[in-house]
């Protein structure tokens, strides 16, 4: 299993009221919004808002506060999800693998999978050209990988979490 991977083992879930579910919904939406703004929509108090947030942090709920980048605004106007398999003989490098490919210009997202293939790619990138020559420089030419298949992305939009 990639180092990247992690789990909260022997955690109980954690419980989400109305309260905290209103608070995630409007973190997702935009996580730089004030503390203020946030208990103003939720009908509580500054302080009561603040705690919640610090308990979420703390119980692992609310990993990190992150951006959202338009890559084809930086020039990177095509997306494509690369599918890897990984050669039977070369599973003890996946942790290694996944390290190499997460430190790889246009990648934005990596999943480690159960299934048929053992990795998801998720990059931006400029034009196919680019494509082509991230498969072929990145995936072809090493030695642990047995199969790639690679799809354009025509469109990507995020729904809404579960939990929320």
């Amino acid at each position: 299993m990639p180092a990247a991977s992690k789990k909260i083992r022997g955690r109980a879930p954690v419980e989400l009221d109305d309260i905290d579910r209103g608070l995630l919904r409007m973190l997702t939406e935009n996580s730089r919004r004030t503390n203020n703004s946030l208990a103003e929509e939720l009908g509580i108090a500054p302080s009561t808002c603040l705690a919640r947030l610090n308990a979420l942090r703390s119980a692992g709920v609310i990993r990190k506060f992150t951006v959202e980048v338009a890559p084809e605004v930086l020039g990177h106007a095509l997306e494509a999800l690369i599918f890897v398999r990984i050669r039977p003989g070369a599973r003890h490098l996946m942790g290694a693998f996944s390290e190499e490919m997460r430190a790889k210009p246009g990648v934005t997202q990596l999943f480690f999978l159960g299934g048929t293939d053992d990795f998801l790619i998720h990059v931006a990138v400029r034009d196919s050209d680019d494509v082509r020559q991230f498969v072929l420089d990145n995936l072809s030419a090493n030695p642990a990988v047995a199969s790639t298949q690679t799809s354009l992305v025509f469109e990507h939009s995020q729904g809404t979490a579960p939990w929320l």
